[in-house]
């Protein structure tokens, strides 16, 4: 079954289907024939026998007609049953659209990236399959914040690659001008796939930025995302309190608890939870 990341790589690749084109040409320097657009399609293949593939995702480049079908799998592990679908997945995308196929793996992961870019010896005379590979070693590291503004998606790909590394604190430094674009509900979602790859330093660094009142690039969503993580924190904190001290929380006081938006309010109720006998107690003013 695929894991939250692969699903979370693949959701970069729906929301900005020309990704995967700007990684073949940009990052992995292959000459792509002229086009006007490019579209994600159903990645579903099926044969006259009782047996269905199902790729990850196929992009389509389109002028007039498809110009080039891409072909792009997450990899997160070596897969031996890999060997044998890849190859089945172009020959029957190149049937199906009638247009040149490639292959794009996409693995974050640099062991998975060396063992995903192994030539595939078919069998046939000439017919070895030789991914294009989008491992750390090609996926660009994003450190600009002009860089994040142009294509966000690059930038959390940029993230889940290298934010454990070295350049994880440079990295951090593009997310909120990167995230101050786009729609509230991406932005939470590449802010979650973000904080969760970068290492621990890089981490802090952003949520530093995030609580600083004088960072040029805050955005109302990262201001609204620090405040409400520190609400959701104090709440749980408050319940955590209240259970060791053996004070049973009934319904209702739980969802005034975590309702509560207001910060001081809540670390008035968390003092007083060290002393009072019951929750009633709890909100007496």
């Amino acid at each position: 079954m695929p894991s939250l990341r692969h699903e979370a790589l693949l959701e970069l690749f729906r929301n900005r289907p020309v990704l995967a084109a700007e990684l073949l040409r940009d990052a992995l320097g292959i000459e792509l024939p002229a086009y006007a657009e490019a579209r994600a399609e159903s990645a579903e293949l099926t044969e006259a026998v009782p047996t269905e593939y199902r790729a990850d995702l196929v992009v389509q480049l389109w002028g007039d007609t498809p110009r080039l079908a891409i072909v792009v799998e997450v990899q997160l592990s070596p897969d031996e049953e890999k060997r044998y679908t890849w190859p089945v997945y172009l020959t029957h995308m190149r049937a199906k659209l009638r247009c040149p196929t490639v292959l794009l793996v996409v693995a974050p992961d640099a062991g998975v990236a060396r063992w995903c870019g192994q030539p595939l010896e078919t069998g046939h005379r000439g017919f070895v399959l030789k991914p294009y590979l989008a491992g750390p070693e090609s996926i660009p590291v994003i450190t600009r914040p002009e860089q994040a503004r142009q294509a966000v998606e690059l930038m959390v790909l940029s993230a889940m690659a290298h934010g454990q590394g070295e350049q994880g604190a440079a990295i951090a430094e593009t997310v909120l001008p990167g995230l101050a674009g786009i729609d509230e509900e991406r932005a939470r979602f590449y802010f979650d796939l973000v904080m969760w790859s970068l290492n621990d330093a890089a981490r802090t660094a952003l949520e530093a930025l995030m609580s600083s009142g004088t960072y040029e690039y805050q955005s109302e969503f990262a201001r609204r995302y620090f405040t409400q993580g520190r609400q959701e924190g104090k709440a749980d904190a408050l319940l955590e309190v209240l259970d060791a001290r053996g004070l049973q929380v009934d319904e209702q006081s739980r969802q005034r608890i975590t309702a509560c938006t207001e910060l001081a309010q809540l670390e008035r109720w968390l003092r007083k939870a060290v002393s009072v006998q019951s929750v009633q107690e709890l909100f007496a003013s």
